[in-house]
């Protein structure tokens, strides 16, 4: 009396086969989409930079700091007929967010934006690692000052100017420089939207094994436009009990 055979082992399900038959690996999922908003200031402007004058940048962050011989002001005057309200906004500024982030060993990036759902438009990157400046956010008040020069004729507007001389609390540290957001930059914004104050550090899939955990700090910050040549960016506290932790001075001189 025969046997029937037994039956084959299961065998786990068939990876996707390429062309050739070989079984390749599915691909990750792909990453949410961007969904920031274009801010009203920049919808219309229709301004994009010149692609050599992109490559220019490019080529300008390889190089070393070179500390500017720039004209400081050490006390720059907060706008005329701007007070500090009890919930800490400032009579007749307009509210922003603004958003500090990095690399703990790279340099500091500061973006501004109209609120925490539109693409910034500013964005800053300063001659400081994200670490010294975050510390020194720790020791108090930081005043960052950031100077350019006024060119007869020119109807740039103030935040679009590219290169500036930046000093924090005095001391010059070369230069900061405006840039465009790339991927990087939107993915960390997107990350924040739903954030409207906070610190702290992003996932461990963002950081960089050269240049450590990517940090952040987000706060609201009260725009003062002075004149064509002058602007102030202040983030105050929330309790308005004391006046701002950090104030970005933009002056075209």
């Amino acid at each position: 009396m025969t046997h029937p055979p037994p039956p084959p082992p299961l065998l786990p399900p068939p990876l996707n086969a390429g062309a050739d038959g070989t079984p390749t690996i599915p691909p990750d999922p792909p990453r949410p989409p961007i969904t920031l908003l274009q801010p009203p200031s920049l919808r219309h402007r229709g301004h994009k930079p010149p692609k050599v004058f992109r490559l220019f940048r490019s080529v300008f962050r390889s190089f070393p700091i070179i500390t500017p011989a720039c004209r400081f002001h050490p006390s720059l005057p907060r706008a005329a007929g701007s007070a500090i309200h009890v919930d800490g906004h400032i009579h007749g500024a307009a509210r922003t967010t603004g958003t500090l982030f990095g690399h703990r060993k790279s340099r500091i990036s500061i973006a501004i934006q109209d609120n925490p759902r539109s693409i910034p438009l500013l964005l800053l990157e300063l001659a400081v690692p994200t670490a010294r400046f975050m510390q020194d956010m720790g020791t108090g008040l930081l005043r960052v000052a950031l100077e350019c020069e006024k060119k007869s004729g020119d109807r740039t507007r103030l935040l679009d100017e590219q290169l500036w001389s930046a000093f924090v609390n005095g001391r010059k540290i070369g230069y900061a420089q405006r840039r465009d957001p790339n991927d990087a930059d939107l993915r960390v914004l997107q990350l924040l939207h739903a954030v409207s104050m906070g610190a702290g550090v992003l996932p461990p899939e963002l950081s960089d094994p050269a240049d450590g955990e990517l940090t952040y700090m987000r706060a609201h910050f009260d725009r003062v436009v002075g004149s064509r040549d002058s602007e102030t960016f202040y983030m105050l506290n929330p309790d308005g009990n004391s006046g701002p932790e950090l104030s970005i001075f933009f002056v075209r001189l």
